[in-house]
């Protein structure tokens, strides 16, 4: 079966994004390369070396969480809301690490409690622009 994994574009912001995803996940990054880290054919414009090319966190089971900043030959990204990071937690107390963690700093769209649909949900947009939900299923009552 295939996997999705989120890919995050940023304006000159990925590393410090990153290091703040690694803070509140933990694990290590299986990549992080730079502009300048790479052939020179893939590089970006003058003084963008230190701009990260590519980025991998693993976050959970069988999830990567990718992303790159644009070289200034793309233009400006739009930080938009068409699109969000969906998180499902074995537990609330993982649910409530995720949101305070990911949270700090951002803006909380809709604070975590239990809901109507049988759920422990919250969501937010992060420091970065970046639209995150929370998601922690009770067990089915037979």
């Amino acid at each position: 079966m295939a996997s999705v994994n989120p890919y995050l574009g940023f304006n000159d912001e990925c590393g410090p994004a990153f290091d703040f995803y690694k803070s509140v996940f933990g694990g290590e990054f299986t990549t992080r390369m730079t502009f300048g880290e790479v052939p020179a054919e893939y590089q970006a414009g003058p003084g963008e070396n230190q701009k990260l090319m590519h980025v991998a966190l693993p976050i959970g089971k069988n999830t990567i969480l990718m992303g790159s900043d644009r070289p200034s030959s793309m233009g400006k990204g739009t930080v938009g809301s068409n699109f969000t990071v969906s998180l499902q937690t074995e537990s609330e107390a993982e649910a409530d690490k995720l949101f305070k963690g990911l949270s700090a700093g951002g803006k909380v769209t809709m604070p975590l409690s239990k809901t109507f649909w049988g759920a422990y949900f919250g969501m937010w947009v992060d420091k970065f622009g970046v639209q995150w939900m929370v998601n922690y299923e009770y067990p089915k009552q037979k």
